[in-house]
């Protein structure tokens, strides 16, 4: 069965020593990360103006020890004025691996081009520094107005569920080529969504927004170690979507957005900061239709709380134990899950009267699952059984509708492999045999349009061994499907133990391979063949045979 939190990790699948897709970059790349250690605040002064040793802009605050440090921070534009106090130490989420130590670091700031920064403390803090992102000049613009939204390319596929799909602006629009991610996306469930503020100092440009996007991706990336931006989709305050995370926006990727409920959620940030001032109407309208069609497609309620489990690795940064199981609004603020002031007083205050908003335009969604896929490996070349339900949120099945069975690549490109129909209870089924380890989900394209959670399906090749001879120990075998390199393994056998004594590495390109092992003492032996894992397949292994040397 497909366990609805069981995380898919296409690295592991095509990577299984290691599931990233490359090293992290040194200095940022395209944007320049550098730090300057600041050293102590003392509770309640102004520092001294910092000079940066380049201009930046977008910087973020390191410190040691105490959560409630209070941090503020202004930056002064080159040539210019000093901007206003913005908070610098807000807490509630960090790497997607779980960080070490007792250091603590403030969401990055947006300040635009500046070469000074002021620091202000409510508390005494130490181990102080700051961290700079230098974008070039070119990264800083160049979008037009806010009604350039069409011009910008969209994100894909285009699937209509709850109030329809928002135009939502393709990745490429701000990463420009220099934003990869340092991971495969992981794919895991979405059972509610987190609404977060970014911080940044409100009054942007529209043409800013590829920028402060950019900075924050090299911040997260390059500072704090994250495998890629950590939200889904942020929302600008002149009503536009933004695709966030790489993954797809159709897919339940995993973000690092709410350490602790980051396998079971999805998250969107409002740029800006909204302690004391309420986003836009524009910016309210597009997150409440962002939240409905994401929720709406993954079958998800808009309204009521839903149970989660606190992971553990992530309950650092919240206030409840790890494994706990919580209740959370499915649409919920950072800080109903987090140890964060996020979104803001001002959005969150906001939250409980968008709920409504966002349950009447999602309508009546679809709810598609995969209620049974093969648990354990399948044997290539065997058939398998792929099942699930399109139902309403109330349970009830949907007959007549046209199921597609989707292979998804590495980086969350879904492919049609299959068509069906659901029969009178909402039931469909689909047979497989699949030729190598392949990531599945299940989609319904007409309105309501829905997307089943992703499930893994490996497989293991056939291996076949015979003895030869026993004087010299020499074997064959034959490989399904072909391709893999066979290892052959000789144990000796005594006092009911076997102790490996010799290994060979046996090519098999042909699906045919052979192996000797000459020079053995007398006594029991038994001959095993074994492939290790690859990107196509999972290890396998043929029984062991026996063989006696006289």
């Amino acid at each position: 069965m497909a366990g609805a939190a069981a995380l898919i990790d296409p690295g592991a699948l095509l990577d299984p020593a290691g599931a990233l897709a490359r090293p992290p970059a040194q200095g940022g790349g395209f944007a320049k990360v550098f730090s300057r250690p600041v050293g102590s605040l003392r509770a309640g002064r102004e520092s001294n103006p910092i000079i940066a040793s380049q201009v930046f802009s977008l910087v973020g605050v390191q410190w040691s020890g105490a959560e409630e440090a209070r941090i503020e921070l202004r930056a002064r534009s080159v040539g210019g004025a000093w901007s206003p106090w913005v908070p610098a130490s807000i807490l509630g989420h960090g790497p997607d691996r779980a960080p070490a130590g007792d250091e603590r670091f403030g969401e990055p700031v947006w300040t635009g081009p500046a070469d000074q920064v002021q620091l202000r403390s409510a508390v005494a803090v130490s181990g102080v520094r700051l961290h700079f992102v230098d974008l070039p000049a070119g990264a800083l613009g160049g979008v037009g107005d806010a009604s350039a939204a069409q011009a910008l390319p969209l994100a894909q596929p285009i699937l209509q569920t709850g109030p329809g799909q928002p135009p939502i602006i393709a990745r490429q629009a701000w990463a420009q080529g220099h934003a990869p991610p340092q991971h495969l996306p992981v794919f895991a469930t979405i059972k509610l969504a987190f609404v977060h503020h970014s911080v940044t100092a409100n009054g942007y440009s529209a043409g800013e927004v590829p920028g402060i996007l950019l900075g924050i991706f090299a911040y997260h990336v390059y500072v704090r170690g994250y495998w890629d931006i950590a939200y889904n989709f942020a929302v600008d305050e002149f009503g536009r979507i933004w695709e966030a995370r790489a993954g797809g926006i159709d897919q339940p990727v995993m973000g690092a957005h709410a350490g602790g409920y980051n396998a079971e959620s999805t998250g969107m940030v409002v740029l800006g900061n909204f302690m004391d001032v309420v986003p836009s109407p524009a910016a309210l309208g597009a997150l409440e239709h962002a939240l409905a069609w994401k929720l709406s497609l993954h079958g998800v309620p808009t309204l009521g709380r839903v149970i989660v489990e606190v992971e553990p690795s992530g309950a650092v940064y919240t206030r409840f134990a790890p494994g706990a199981h919580v209740s959370l609004p499915r649409v919920a603020g950072h800080r109903d899950g987090c140890t964060t002031s996020c979104p803001g007083n001002a959005l969150y205050a906001r939250l409980p009267s968008m709920r409504p908003q966002i349950a009447g335009l999602a309508g009546t969604p679809a709810r598609l699952r995969i209620y049974s896929a093969p648990a354990a490996p399948v044997t290539a070349g065997a058939g398998t059984s792929i099942g699930g339900l399109l139902t309403n949120l109330q349970g009830g099945g949907l007959a007549g509708a046209p199921i597609e069975l989707q292979s998804v690549g590495p980086h969350g490109v879904a492919t049609t492999i299959a068509t069906t129909m659901t029969d009178g209870n909402g039931a469909f089924s689909f047979t497989l045999t699949p030729a190598q380890n392949v990531m599945l989900r299940v989609l319904c394209q007409p309105a309501p349009a829905a997307v089943s959670d992703v499930v893994a399906v490996s497989v293991v090749p056939v291996l076949t061994l015979s003895l030869v001879s026993s004087s010299p120990v020499a074997v064959t075998g034959t490989i399904s499907p072909a391709g893999p390199p066979v290892t052959v393994d000789l144990y000796r056998l005594a006092g009911g133990h076997r102790r490996l004594v010799a290994s060979r590495r046996a090519p098999a390109p042909g699906g045919a391979f052979n192996a000797a092992f000459g020079g053995r003492k007398p006594g029991a032996y038994v001959v095993v063949a074994r492939t290790a894992a690859t990107a196509r397949y999972v290890a396998g292994a043929a029984p062991g045979v026996p063989v006696t040397v006289a």
